[in-house]
């Protein structure tokens, strides 16, 4: 089993940052890939970030080039690092732990993102 416990997020204004902290109950080296969700008010979820083993990152269109993802092993976390924050960048961010065949989940932190 695994467990995620996100922090990180709050209200912040549009061009501004934020990083979310992801702290993973087991060794991360041993997952096979931490990833980044979100979700918006009436919108389904959808992928931000992910980050494997390798250290192979891949990110939404929509945040490429804002958004950073990378991982502190000894400390067993992922971070979110965004920058240059938009409204629709408003939503619950959810971290993602795929071990084996499991997917896990953290229960999600507010990300608000004002004009």
């Amino acid at each position: 089993q695994v467990q995620l416990v996100e922090s990180g997020g709050g209200l912040v204004q549009a061009g501004g940052s934020l990083r979310l902290s992801c702290v993973v109950s087991r060794n991360i080296w041993s997952i096979d890939m931490m990833g980044w969700y979100r979700q918006a008010p009436g919108k389904q979820r959808e992928l931000v970030a992910t980050i494997t083993r390798g250290a192979s990152t891949n990110y939404a269109d929509s945040v490429k080039g804002r958004f950073t993802i990378f991982t502190d092993i000894p400390k067993n976390t992922v971070y979110l690092q965004m920058n240059s924050l938009k409204p629709e960048d408003t939503a619950v961010y959810y971290c993602n732990a795929k071990f084996w065949d499991v997917n896990y989940w953290g229960q999600g932190t507010q990300v608000t993102v004002s004009s």
